[in-house]
């Protein structure tokens, strides 16, 4: 992080921004007087593979893709999966595998959210925005709440033995292949799941309790937080349920009127464009009746819990009701409401977990179909992060021509900056910037649980510099964070 002064004004930099997947930046450039000319977040990788899968096979792509992240390859594995079975005309797939593919999921989801909020998230609760850096992070959360700490590390570990015993691998697995999935699920599997998953449902309510202990004293603080009115979108089941493997597109305004419902995923490019800008390397969608201006909107856990009429398992749908009573029925739009809504989400997944463990349809042993084939395969998914879009089109010797990936946080990069420019304005303005302050940037963008251009940290140290500069060039201070 650096600050420093030019034509009598200041620029503020944060780069790495810290605790999210990938690797970004903050820019911050305040007047001579001190006010907010801009705050723009930086995404400085560049992801190309849209190019590079291009000559590649179609069956390729869900073991392909999903090396976009080691985080959640299920995502990409089963969005490219989805996307594949319109190629290969499996407009059904056998309901043993879609369970399946359901399944591995909803692991996936459970883990992901798991690592979120207790191993990124979670600091900045327990100990303060604004508390000593040294301890405001997982190792702190360890020394300090190792109960916590070992739940969070095991409720992990079963979210990705889920995965296992789906796709193969705990990570970028096999599973699910065009027209279907390669494997059901064992008996020896099943077992072995079901063994914990009561203790994954307790420790699930057991999170979100701790959340609104915290949030219970902090209420206003909550509410207010880089908040500030949005769109949301989402898939939602044809009947309005949550559903976060299949469904149809759903947009709403942030007063909760329905922009668009019912949307059909391969009609996705008839509502949603992207817009491109010079100083980031993501694009920036919108909803296409709106414009550039007004057409953005929110993805993820809290767009879903907002747009969503109901949730179809019983402890998560009190939860949700508890977190829309807040706002009398219409979308929360505060930042920090998603640690609330990703909460949910987990309870949901666990419940889900345990309701398809005992499902006989998982030891099917129709796998796989096939029908018409087709030159072009479309595929929404909800995936941890938000709305993901794979979209593919193929030549006559089968090879990929043409390919458009909508990541998550590519849906949510323009929330993102909102949120740093809301913290730049209201809580950075006229004060003297510290490492506190600055934290209150990466709070807001850690809400959002971005996977930077979708893709693994990188190895080594990468410690931040913060630097105050006069305006002849000479550094008149200096501190650095590793």
């Amino acid at each position: 992080m650096s600050t420093a002064t030019k034509d009598k004004g200041k620029k503020i930099v944060i780069s790495p921004v810290t605790r999210v997947e990938g690797h970004g930046k903050v820019t911050i450039r305040m007047d001579e007087k001190g006010k907010v000319d801009y705050a723009r977040f930086h995404i400085v990788e560049f992801r190309g593979f849209e190019r590079f899968v291009q000559g590649r096979f179609y069956w390729e792509m869900p073991v392909l893709i999903q090396r976009l992240c080691g985080i959640c390859p299920v995502s990409h594995h089963l969005c490219a999966a989805k996307a594949t079975d319109m190629i290969v005309g499996a407009d059904k797939i056998p309901v043993t595998a879609e369970k399946m593919r359901r399944l591995m999921h909803f692991g996936q989801t459970f883990q992901s959210h798991a690592l979120h909020f207790f191993h990124l998230a979670s600091p900045d609760f327990l100990f303060g925005f604004d508390a000593d850096p040294a301890i405001r992070n997982v190792i702190g959360v360890a020394q300090k709440h190792p109960d916590l700490a070992k739940m969070a590390i095991l409720m992990r570990k079963y979210g990705q033995e889920v995965i296992k015993a789906t796709a193969g691998k705990k990570i970028h697995g096999t599973g699910a292949i065009p027209g279907g999935i390669n494997k059901n699920l064992s008996i020896e599997e099943r077992d072995f799941l079901k063994k914990d998953i009561d203790q994954m449902l307790q420790w699930s309510v057991d999170g979100l309790e701790l959340f609104k202990k915290v949030l219970h004293g902090n209420l206003d603080y909550l509410v207010n937080f880089a908040a500030f009115d949005s769109n949301h979108l989402s898939l939602v089941r044809g009947d309005g349920c949550l559903d976060i493997y299949d469904g149809v597109l759903r947009a709403k305004a942030a007063d909760g009127k329905i922009i668009f419902d019912q949307v059909q995923p391969k009609d996705y490019l008839e509502y949603i464009r992207e817009e491109v800008r010079p100083w980031s390397y993501m694009k920036f969608p919108f909803i296409k009746s709106l414009g550039m201006e007004k057409g953005w909107y929110r993805v993820g856990p809290l767009a879903r819990i907002n747009n969503c009429d109901f949730i179809d398992t019983p402890m998560a749908e009190k939860e949700r009701q508890e977190f829309m009573s807040l706002t009398k029925g219409k979308p929360n739009n505060s930042s920090l409401a998603y640690h609330w809504a990703r909460l949910i989400e987990l309870l949901y997944s666990a419940e889900k977990i345990k309701e398809l463990l005992d499902d006989k349809d998982l030891q099917g042993s129709e796998l796989v179909t096939e029908g018409k084939h087709r030159d072009e395969g479309i595929a929404i998914l909800e995936a941890p992060r938000g709305t993901l879009f794979h979209h593919y089109r193929i030549n006559n010797t089968d090879q990929i021509v043409m390919a458009n990936l909508i990541v998550s946080t590519t849906n949510n990069n323009e929330p993102i900056n909102q949120a740093v420019e809301w913290v730049a304005r209201n809580e950075l303005e006229g004060k003297k910037i510290t490492e506190g302050l600055l934290n209150h940037v990466e709070v807001a963008i850690r809400a959002y649980d971005p996977c930077l251009s979708c893709a693994t940290h990188a190895v080594g140290q990468m410690p931040l510099i913060i630097r105050l500069e006069n305006s002849a060039g000479s550094v008149v201070d200096e501190r650095i964070k590793e």
